[in-house]
């Protein structure tokens, strides 16, 4: 009698792991489908699709610690670019802070963020493909890709 009730236990346990294990499964790619980013909601110019997905990458390798895969940033810390009038109303500033970084408050959204964005050594192409990106992803929408001629002409 005493085996049985122990092997009832037991394999009541296992039935609890292997359900939270599968419902935990499913939860998480749940989360992962929801950050997808799609290129074809990106304006049909070649040149601008093509800006984007290199953008998106440079993004990957320098940006998405601070300002997260979704782009809302980390408050107080990094601001959003996830709906950013910052980033949407200050064109060149945000040139300028991605191309040589960014010390001293700023407002974004009504809220102040004084924290340090160290320079990242880009390229003025990666920074073309960045604002490209960041300008059109989680919501932002922007009617005019940033070219390279405007990124080389913005100097310290």
């Amino acid at each position: 009698m005493k085996i049985n009730f122990i092997k009832t236990i037991y394999l009541v346990f296992i039935l609890i792991f292997f359900i939270a294990c599968s419902s935990h499964k499913k939860k998480d790619q749940s989360i992962l489908n929801s950050e997808k980013i799609s290129v074809s909601d990106f304006p049909k110019q070649e040149k601008v699709s093509e800006s984007y997905k290199r953008g998106k990458e440079v993004y990957s390798d320098f940006c998405l610690t601070c300002h997260l895969p979704n782009g809302k940033g980390i408050p107080g810390n990094s601001p959003p670019l996830a709906g950013s009038d910052w980033l949407t109303n200050k064109k060149y500033e945000s040139i300028k802070a991605i191309k040589y970084g960014l010390s001293g408050p700023i407002l974004v959204n009504g809220e102040s963020y004084e924290n340090v964005m160290g320079a990242q050594g880009l390229s003025d192409q990666e920074v073309v493909d960045i604002m490209n990106y960041i300008s059109n992803s989680w919501g932002n929408s922007s009617k005019k890709e940033v070219t390279l001629e405007e990124v080389q002409s913005i100097s310290k």
